[in-house]
């Protein structure tokens, strides 16, 4: 006879209807996918049109403020980075002020390319929030800033 103690199924369906972490993790997914699909055209994901955007700024950013906002480690941000700058959409220069570090520089193809996506990122967006049932996206986006 087993010692293992069995979870009612009762259990598994109060998980399912009201565990946070799942909820945040399907609607992920499923803004992830929205998002590819309408930047697809443009040849970026939903994760590459955020991370060029967070290197359009009047300076280009060192690695470690980009990866913070971007909620991920620096390896993974390296990782990211490989195919924009095979596309030669970013370069990752030498920080003069601090030559181990680096900084991120949106080239021109970089900002061309965003350009093209933005309006498709804004009419994705405002579609988006008009399907929020009760209007509130400010709402939504303070409770996900205060989660994160």
């Amino acid at each position: 006879m087993s010692n293992v103690i069995t979870i009612p199924f009762s259990t598994t369906l109060l998980v399912r209807d009201t565990c946070l972490c799942l909820h945040v993790q399907r609607a992920a997914r499923a803004l992830a996918r929205l998002f590819d699909d309408a930047l697809r055209p443009v040849g970026l994901t939903n994760g590459q049109f955020s991370l060029l955007m967070s290197l359009n700024r009047p300076e280009p950013p060192p690695m470690g403020p980009v990866a913070n906002l971007l909620a991920m480690d620096q390896t993974t941000l390296t990782a990211a980075l490989k195919p924009l700058q095979r596309k030669g959409f970013v370069d990752v220069v030498a920080n003069p002020r601090d030559r181990r570090g680096r900084l991120l520089l949106l080239t021109d193809d970089g900002r061309a390319v965003l350009q093209k996506a933005l309006p498709i990122w804004e009419s994705t967006h405002a579609a988006l929030e008009a399907k929020l049932p009760n209007g509130d996206a400010n709402g939504l986006r303070r409770d996900l800033q205060f989660l994160s």
